[in-house]
């Protein structure tokens, strides 16, 4: 969802930078992304105040990021450049579209009121479910088992190191939308195309070309 249907990462990097400064965390938040992206919200928090922290009071502190978050990027909200389009010509070919995401439900309800997609993904599988967070693959199979799909029928659509690899475990292909991370970082025999935003896999007629 981050980074692959909404451009939100930068928004996600002030959020963090506004976190660690009110905790007194000294992490770079290049650091931070590196470490948390693709993670659900209770590594997250793990990977900044230790392994240790109980849950609880990871879920309060997450909560406390992410409302920040939401608040940063609401004035500024948008899709990663053509999105809407190609979701929606996924769709007209019959494909059944998931959304697999480290984001909590209050993540996801923001980005969906304001995407206002014409039809509610098929199924979504949120970091908050109890799943453990990208490179693991279990938020992309959840995703295919939610929809009756096998893994080696599904593509992931991943804007970051974490969900490509949780990709690959989880035996599926891999197109790389390059809107936060550089295409060498996110590269493996599984990636189909790696591309800037989706106007590109549109102009490639990329949905045509499965059918080839």
């Amino acid at each position: 969802m981050d980074g692959t249907m909404v451009d939100s990462m930068p928004y996600h990097a002030r959020s963090w930078a506004e976190f660690t400064r009110r905790h007194g965390i000294a992490m770079e938040v290049d650091e931070i992304l590196r470490r948390t992206t693709g993670r659900n919200g209770v590594e997250c928090i793990r990977e900044l105040f230790g392994a240790q922290t109980e849950e609880a009071r990871a879920l309060e502190l997450i909560a406390e990021k992410e409302a920040v978050y939401r608040e940063l990027f609401e004035p500024a909200f948008r899709e990663v450049a053509g999105f809407g389009e190609f979701e929606g010509q996924a769709r007209s070919r019959g494909l059944k579209i998931a959304v697999a995401t480290a984001g909590d439900q209050h993540n996801i309800a923001f980005v969906l009121r304001h995407l206002r997609l014409a039809v509610t993904p098929q199924a979504i599988v949120g970091g908050d479910e109890g799943l453990p967070g990208k490179p693991e693959p279990d938020l992309f199979l959840e995703a295919a088992r939610r929809v009756g799909a096998a893994p080696a029928d599904c593509i992931v659509f991943e804007d970051a190191p974490f969900g490509i690899e949780a990709a690959r475990r989880a035996g599926m292909r891999a197109v790389a939308i390059c809107s936060s991370h550089p295409a060498e970082e996110l590269a493996g025999p599984h990636v189909l195309a790696q591309v800037r935003d989706f106007r590109e896999l549109t102009t490639s007629n990329f949905l045509e070309n499965l059918d080839a």
